[in-house]
């Protein structure tokens, strides 16, 4: 018998150790204890408080008081390794807590866990107790078992690459080998703990990595049942819930800027800061084995898509370049430009008012700017750029799923069944379920929820989303309405609307200024709404009660996305589809909200509604992004100084590894969904409206080059270590870029079509142009009306006679000019649609048809053509069942004829006996 002091200045553990135990070699003794507090009453006197209703507490220890190395990762021995942290303070609860506590710590050392407890006095706090958690040898391979992990048994034979052609210019963006790939690699196979000399276990106590063991432990020890009060709750997420935990999370190896101390330690986090989340390293590969290794494949897999993304976002971006230096270089060539900016012919053209009472008349020419910035983005090679971009979606799309599978197979993902993970009924679904039903297949009484109820909550769920979908239109609608009403306060402030229509220098036009005020305030109402949905969709989410975690992130995704949807895209679809659309013609206008409001519906700039689309994607799209950025670098950083400014009278090193990560913020299960919401948002704007805007793949780029360093910062400075989690693929988000995929074909034609003015200047040119030139493309587009036909509220008689000439001559304004094609007055057919009309709407139509068939037959021929898993991959697959087939047979071949020549041995024997046995029977019955 030994004793140790504890920890805490007032405990004692007696400890009695089995001889026969301490000489086991395959695990660790076998430890049979109780611990007995020892405190001061208020007199003064001692007491003795006695936990024996514990019973035996095998691995609860607490060792000698020493001053060990504070940032390490082991116990108080320097042996064993934390695999887990739970933190508790005592508050005004004390005593219902501390029962459940006590309960659950026993229920974790019946399953053979080992616990070690820090006082409060020796936190920083003060308030704060620490338990940690080391898993042995025993309780890590039952469960490695059970949850069929992986292992080696044979080192790969199977080279990684083979040398590829000037690979000396890739030098500069790799890493090194160590990082790249931190550990060998091998042949594995469900691990077996009845076979365990099957495998290559050198070292019981590094064989599973930090990683497994915290997954272990979580997946299957913390989910240990406790009772209370006659009720029966489940796992450690029903103790974080009700207050009896504070925390629960695996300790991060070391600090992120300076190596762990402990030779034993990997140090890996200090890896991935230096290789992977400083800044300065955006241009190198990412060291996603390492990420995997670290916090599992789920996370790893998250990095893995979005740096491939990235780098196939490259290539667009490259193209999405070409196309604009295209428009620049153009720039001199644009003829339809050069006459509505010439003074002889824009400047003589007088268009009719933009909206009624308050809009004067305009020349043409005062929209020259726009129409140059219009011609950088609607050129030839947009339409050649919106075809490349539908190719490169599928390309995207096929090629990650090569990558995916590659991953699969390195991370040991083949076999992997995500049921094992995710298909786990929550405890929540437990909790709130009180009717109970047997399970037909494992035959055991389980919660479920009554068919009655779940109809009644997914009804109110789907009326709240309904509900909010709603408010984004009603918010659109009302953003139209400020723009027709705005625009009408613009135009009635200029003094002089003939010469002056520039409202704030001379770049400035009322309908810039009208376009760019309405895009700030719907991204400011887009990121309001945001805010609220998030946590309308969680609610409403929870008030469904899923029963498992897959099937909770899927209705939260698929609820999240489609409101996401609307409320980021609404803007831009309104834009490119209906703004221009539908206006009518002079004396016959369409009105919003009938025509007692005198909101005329908006017209285009003779231009097109491009420019303006172009606008609101930039301004969405990059104040999304730059608004994601700061949010995600600066709340964690935030958070985290505030939460460790109290207490804290000493540098970080004086406190211990468990404390520093304590203070870090919690990753919440949901924290990947964020991540990939973010991205799929953006993936959706670089796809379905691309063609107006080229440089949006560029955009797209730089933003992710700062997003993977800005998440990469944020787990391995900011964050708790995550529990690990596997997951095969990305799951639902898949799907939901396929169907994106889909769907930018159609939007991206019909943008071409009907919101660029592409159509009606190819028709221009081969059908209705006498020299095969653009020249009086201008003319051409514009239809006249005769001001005596408008009525009296459409125009500002005071502007009935202007400067209609060169030489400022006032003259009567007898005709004016708007954009469509129409028949003039006088004509038999006298303001309908002119037969140049039908023959651009058939083009549209035309072009719309075949660049949708183009570009799906090119998109289904190279997903046909592109295998989902490469022929290598599959060769490795195959490779490694046949010698898991070979081996296993080989080892259970040595296994029985070591069981048969043992049988022999002891066979020979008991003849021999029984022969002598028969000899003294005989001998006696002479």
């Amino acid at each position: 018998m030994r004793r140790i002091t504890g920890k805490a200045k007032d405990e004692t553990l007696i400890e009695l150790q089995s001889t026969a135990d301490s000489h086991t070699g395959d695990g660790p003794a076998v430890l049979t204890a109780f611990r007995i507090n020892l405190h001061s009453d208020e007199n003064g006197g001692n007491g003795v408080s006695s936990l024996s209703d514990r019973g035996t507490l095998p691995g609860h220890t607490e060792t000698d008081k020493l001053q060990p190395n504070k940032d390490t990762v082991f116990f108080r021995d320097g042996v064993r390794r934390i695999d887990f942290v739970l933190s508790y303070v005592d508050d005004k609860d004390g005593e219902k807590k501390q029962e459940r506590r006590r309960e659950f710590e026993a229920n974790l050392e019946k399953v053979g866990l080992e616990l070690e407890t820090e006082d409060k006095s020796d936190s920083k706090d003060q308030k704060t107790y620490f338990l940690k958690i080391h898993a042995p040898w025993d309780v890590l391979a039952t469960y490695a078992d059970v949850l069929k992990i992986k292992v080696p048994f044979k080192e790969s034979d199977i080279p990684h690459s083979h040398d590829v052609p000037l690979e000396w210019l890739s030098q500069p963006f790799r890493l090194p080998e160590h990082i790249m790939r931190p550990q060998s690699d091998y042949f594995t196979y469900h691990f077996d703990k009845t076979k365990t000399d099957f495998f290559l276990i050198n070292d019981k106590d590094t064989f599973f990595p930090p990683s497994t063991r915290n997954r272990i432990v979580s997946i299957s020890p913390l989910k240990s049942e406790y009772t209370f009060y006659n009720k029966d709750k489940t796992g450690i997420k029903r103790l974080l819930s009700n207050g009896t935990y504070t925390a629960a999370f695996p300790v991060h190896d070391c600090r992120y800027w300076k190596r762990a101390r402990d030779a034993e330690c990997e140090s890996e986090r200090y890896n991935l800061y230096k290789h992977w989340a400083k800044f300065l390293c955006f241009y190198k590969e990412q060291p996603l084995n390492l990420i995997r290794k670290y916090y599992g494949e789920k996370i790893g897999i998250y990095f893995a898509w979005l740096g491939f993304y990235t780098e196939m976002l490259f290539f667009a971006a490259v193209m999405g370049l070409i196309c604009f230096t295209y428009g620049v270089l153009s720039y001199d060539d644009n003829i339809s430009s050069k006459e509505i900016c010439d003074a002889n012919i824009g400047g003589n053209i007088v268009m009719c008012p933009l909206c009624d009472e308050k809009c004067p008349f305009w020349r043409l020419n005062t929209t020259c700017l726009s129409s140059w910035q219009s011609h950088l983005f609607d050129n030839e090679g947009t339409v050649f750029f919106a075809i490349f971009m539908g190719i490169w979606v599928t390309l995207f799309l096929e090629f990650w799923k090569r990558r995916q599978a590659r991953l699969e197979y390195e991370w040991d993902l083949v076999d992997f069944e995500e049921e094992q993970q995710q298909l786990q009924i929550r405890p929540e679904f437990e909790i709130r379920c009180t009717n109970r039903r047997l399970n037909k297949i494992t035959q055991e009484m389980e919660p479920y929820l009554p068919i009655t109820s779940k109809c009644a909550r997914f009804c109110l769920s789907g009326a709240t989303v309904l509900f909010w979908i709603s408010l984004i239109v009603a918010c659109i609608i009302g953003v139209i309405a400020y723009r027709l009403a705005v625009y009408a306060a613009f135009a009635s402030i200029i003094k002089d609307p003939m010469r002056k229509i520039q409202l704030v220098g001379r770049f400035i036009t009322p309908q810039l200024a009208t376009s760019v005020t309405a895009s700030c305030i719907n991204f400011v109402i887009i990121m309001i709404l945001n805010f609220f949905y998030e946590r309308v969709a969680i609610w409403i989410t929870d008030l469904e009660i899923p029963k498992t975690h897959l099937e909770y992130e899927n209705r939260l995704t698929m609820k999240m996305f489609l409101f996401q949807f609307v409320n980021y895209y609404s803007s831009c679809f309104y834009v490119a589809f209906f703004k221009g659309k539908f206006v009518g013609y002079p004396g016959n206008y369409s009105y919003m909200f009938g025509s007692s409001t005198r909101l005329r519906n908006e017209e285009c700039d003779p231009g097109g509604c491009l420019i303006e689309l172009t606008t609101q994607l930039v301004i969405v799209m990059a104040g999304k992004q730059l608004w994601g950025n700061i949010q995600e670098a600066l709340l964690p950083l935030m958070r985290n100084w505030w939460s460790s400014r109290k207490g804290r009278h000493h540098p970080e090193n004086h406190y211990s590894r468990w404390e520093q990560d304590h203070v870090l913020q919690n990753f919440s299960q949901l924290g990947l969904f964020y991540e990939y919401l973010e991205m799929v948002i953006q993936f959706g704007f670089i796809t379905l409206f691309v063609a107006s805007f080229p440089l949006a793949p560029l955009l797209a780029l730089f933003n992710n080059i700062l997003e993977i360093r800005v998440d990469a910062w944020k787990f391995t400075t900011q964050f708790r270590r995550p529990v690990a989690s596997k997951a095969r693929n990305i799951g639902a988000w898949q799907e939901i870029l396929n169907a994106v995929a889909i769907l930018s074909v159609v939007t991206n034609a019909f943008i071409m079509a009907f919101t660029s003015d592409m159509i009606p200047r190819m028709v221009y040119l081969y059908a209705y142009s006498e020299k095969a030139s653009m020249k009086d493309y201008v003319n051409n587009s514009l239809s006249i009306y005769t001001i005596s036909h408008i009525t009296s509220h459409n125009i500002i008689f005071e502007y009935e006679y202007i400067h209609y000439s060169l030489d400022d001559a006032l003259l009567p304004l007898v005709l004016y000019r708007y954009r469509d094609y129409r028949y003039p007055s006088g004509h038999q057919n006298a303001y309908a649609r002119t037969m140049q009309f039908w023959h651009i709407l058939a083009a549209k139509m035309a072009f719309i048809i075949i660049m949708e068939h183009v570009v799906f037959v090119v998109k289904f021929f190279v997903a046909w053509m592109i295998p989902d898993i490469p022929s290598d991959v599959k060769a490795r697959i195959k490779r490694e069942r046949y010698l898991i087939q070979e081996y296993l047979h080989n080892y259970e071949v040595e296994r029985l004829k070591l069981q048969l020549s043992a049988s022999f041995i002891t066979e020979p024997q008991s003849e021999m006996s029984l022969t002598s046995d028969k000899h003294e029977v005989l001998s006696e019955c002479l």
